[in-house]
């Protein structure tokens, strides 16, 4: 059995910690320039915004094993034994369907300017072939999402949009392991209390703070 792999979106992760950020670098300021009434509304403020903040930014990841996968969204977390998948498919949005039921995977966003650009690239290369010539690779990190590694020029023209590629992985994971006996079971949901509990008591208390005007 090897690691989990992990699929995650550097964007919304560099998307949530400067948002994190932004709200420390406020919510310092009025709680040291502030009056009263102004530091509760910031304080309630921030236990509801920062859980929601870490919900849709830093929380999405699918994990993949030998036995099943992972995902972990906003408010949930679904876990998938290989051999309840009955489909991944990436359209407008990245899915997982199991056991009658389709759960998205939050962390495996579709880029339709991706795929454009890999399309085109895919393009470029078959032509190239076609007049003999040997297609180059971008300078640029091409890896998963982006992030690490420089393809080589033999890989050119099987790029894909990353989100497909994620797709395509977890197809050929699923594939593989679907009919071991260690990835059999049953699709089980777990929601995600420590996000939704302060998100609704900051909700809750400043709802309260501000009627009392």
């Amino acid at each position: 059995m090897y690691a989990d792999r992990c699929y995650r979106s550097p964007g919304a992760l560099a998307g949530g910690v400067l948002l994190l950020l932004l709200a420390a670098w406020l919510g310092a300021d009025v709680l040291i320039n502030g009056d009263t009434r102004t530091r509760l509304t910031a304080v309630f403020g921030l236990v509801l915004a920062v859980p929601l903040v870490v919900a849709f930014t830093l929380r999405p990841a699918v994990y993949a094993s030998a036995q099943r996968m992972r995902v972990r969204n906003p408010f949930r977390t679904i876990t998938v034994p290989w051999g309840t998948v009955e489909a991944l498919r990436a359209g407008y949005s990245s899915e997982v369907v199991a056991g009658g039921t389709k759960y998205q995977l939050w962390s495996i966003p579709v880029s339709l300017r991706a795929r454009k650009r890999a399309s085109r690239r895919a393009e470029r290369a078959e032509r190239a072939a076609s007049r003999g010539e040997t297609a180059v690779a971008p300078a640029r990190p091409m890896g998963l999402f982006g992030l690490g590694g420089v393809p080589d020029a033999d890989d050119v023209g099987e790029q894909r949009a990353p989100s497909d590629q994620a797709i395509d992985e977890l197809r050929l994971l699923a594939a593989d392991n679907g009919e071991k006996p260690a990835a059999q079971g049953e699709v089980t949901v777990r929601w995600a209390y420590e996000i939704a509990a302060p998100a609704l008591a900051g909700a809750v208390a400043l709802t309260a703070l501000l009627a009392l005007r």
